[in-house]
């Protein structure tokens, strides 16, 4: 156990750690030339198109230290973005410790500051390392001054690599060895394995990925997952090199896959204990919690027969991604459809791009929006996470929304910017912290419901793409929240309904009205669009009728002749107005996602 390391690699999103994770696995004999490619441990298309870690992965390396002692190291490589915080906090337990990485030239940023107190939460020793050095615009001293003021360390003790060109990585693969502590744990006492990843495969169901903290896994041993009760036996175990190698044990400190047959993903949760069966641990390790999706949506196929084939699509999903949930719902002007729950944004765009991408599916999406909890007069307290759900204006009591705490890290010229976006969008001013005298970190309370829109967009293109952000849910508060519903000729449009605060409904009714008026097309009589809350209409656009010009073989005359010829078109634009439906364009579902373009 005194040769093993297992480490993680934490970074904000786009500062090289796949690639110093591909110098590592080269340097280490872990793959050869031949199998080498960019980010080899992003295997999904989407996750090196973005250049961003979607799902964790491990890899077990060996190395030979400069005293001729062999080591086992154990890379785990965490996502880098905030949607995944949780799968980060879980692969850092299964860690003694932690290599920081900064970019040269763009510094400490939002989500390393995040990821790195999580770190030091769980007691992890960081190895601080300065990556891309071989760039031309690299400040190695100003981002050492950055990480000695974040970490307290002396300079000599942060190294500076480049993942590209590989140039001090051996020094970094020494570090480890010397700084890094090995894996405590008792081979003898009963077995506690925590699941760190879970991923799907078609043949053999559930592979879980896992550390070992105390114990010994035999492989055909019959094993339990402690959160779910679940028992299965243990058909294949082994290392988590390039291609999973099979062993007939794995001891404490050791981290590895277990194959048992296990049909679901859902029997497999991050953070859940794995304990032998025959001789069951007594307590789970501590930490694991349910993921909750904080954002939902409305997923609906542009054709109506294509209904079943996105169910088949989201249960395929849902195999590799347990995070995604979804149930059955229908609209009145969409059709059938699902409502989904996703753990932010980026985890939403994720699904999205992969429905379109693996399994060709045209789809519409609704408005996303936040859980509510609103409290009846009745007493009762209700989930809302569709507008639909709403209790009608006289049943309420009272709405909470939840709240996130939002740390965003900025040049300090674009101070002024970022607090105006932050007020616009309901903050409260928390504190703000200069990190140099060039960057700044500014803390705000601000509501979910804001942020999970275009937020993240509109703090980076007002920041030139400088200012990064992080956040951390904090809990409910009330807020005066309504439901705004659309109107077409006095039906409402449940696919348009949204949930906003009371100040700006009416601007918000306003400006869609405004947008529906120029997307749907004209119709052979009068459409009224209107924007309402309750029973209170709050706007009003109307599209004016196509009319035929019945009054064009009327030369001369009495004018009874044309007044009689109009009133009577206008019986006949009265009676087509009552039977008839008005179309919505796909693009006007669409035009409420990019309101802010305007």
């Amino acid at each position: 156990m005194k040769n093993i390391r297992n480490f993680c690699i934490i970074a904000h999103i786009d500062h090289g750690k796949s690639t110093l994770a591909d110098r590592l696995l080269e340097r280490t004999g872990a793959i050869t030339e031949r199998e080498m490619q960019e980010q080899v441990l992003d295997d999904m298309d989407l996750e090196r198109e973005r250049g961003i870690t979607i799902k964790s992965h491990a890899i077990k390396m060996d190395y030979k230290a400069s005293d001729g002692q062999n080591f086992f190291f154990n890379l785990i490589d965490t996502p880098g973005h905030v949607d995944f915080a949780y799968e980060v906090s879980r692969a850092l337990k299964a860690c003694e410790g932690a290599l920081l990485i900064v970019d040269a030239t763009q510094g400490v940023e939002a989500q390393t500051i995040s990821n790195l107190y999580q770190a030091i939460d769980q007691n992890l020793e960081i190895i601080p390392v300065i990556n891309k050095i071989d760039l031309p615009g690299a400040d190695i001293d100003g981002m050492s001054q950055q990480i000695i003021d974040l970490l307290g360390c002396k300079k000599e003790d942060i190294i500076p690599v480049s993942g590209k060109t590989g140039e001090g990585v051996d020094v970094l693969l020494e570090e480890i060895v010397m700084k890094f502590l090995p894996p405590t744990g008792d081979p003898d006492k009963p077995l506690r394995a925590l699941i760190f990843d879970s991923i799907f495969n078609a043949y053999r169901g559930s592979i879980v990925y896992v550390r070992i903290m105390d114990g010994t896994l035999k492989k055909g041993e019959k094993i339990r997952f402690m959160a779910t009760g679940k028992d299965y036996e243990a058909d294949e175990i082994g290392y988590l090199r390039l291609k999973p190698t099979p062993c007939n044990e794995l001891s404490a400190g050791e981290v590895g896959y277990i194959i048992g047959n296990v049909k679901s993903l859902e029997d497999t949760k991050v953070g859940d204990t794995v304990t032998s069966h025959k001789n069951m641990a007594s307590a789970p390790i501590p930490g694991y919690k349910e993921v909750k999706p904080k954002v939902f949506s409305g997923i609906y196929p542009t054709n109506t027969e294509d209904f079943e084939s996105l169910r088949t699509a989201l249960d395929k999903l849902q195999l590799n991604d347990a995070s995604l949930q979804f149930i059955p719902e229908t609209s009145v002007a969409l059709g059938f459809g699902f409502r989904a729950g996703f753990l932010g944004m980026l985890h939403m765009e994720i699904i999205q791009e992969r429905l379109d991408r693996e399994f060709d599916m045209d789809i519409i999406t609704t408005v996303p929006n936040v859980e509510y909890v609103v409290e009846t007069t009745e007493g009762k307290e209700v989930i809302v996470d569709n507008p639909s759900d709403m209790p009608p204006p006289g049943k309420i009591q009272e709405v909470r929304e939840p709240y996130i705490k939002a740390q965003i890290i900025t040049p300090s010229e674009y101070i002024g910017s970022v607090m105006k976006l932050c007020q616009e969008r309901r903050g409260i001013y928390v504190n703000t912290m200069y990190l140099d005298a060039k960057r700044v970190d500014i803390t705000y309370e601000l509501p979910l419901a804001e942020i999970v829109f275009d937020f993240y967009d509109k703090l980076k293109s007002q920041t030139r793409g400088y200012a990064s952000l992080d956040y951390d849910i904090i809990g409910n508060r009330p807020g005066q929240l309504v439901k705004l519903d659309i109107l077409l000729n006095g039906d409402p449009v449940d696919a348009l309904s949204s949930i906003v605060h009371r100040d700006k409904a009416y601007e918000w009714g306003k400006r869609l009205c405004g947008k529906l008026r120029q997307l749907i097309p004209r119709q052979m009589y009068e459409v009224i669009i209107q924007a309402a809350i309750g029973a209170k209409i709050i706007s009003r656009d109307t599209i004016r009728a196509l009319r035929k010009d019945v009054t064009a073989k009327c030369y001369g005359g009495d004018v009874s002749r044309k007044r009689k010829l109009l009133e009577k078109q206008k019986e006949g634009k009265k009676r087509m107005k009552q039977v008839g439906t008005v179309e919505i364009p796909q693009e006007a579902f669409l035009a409420v996602l990019s309101m802010d373009d305007d």
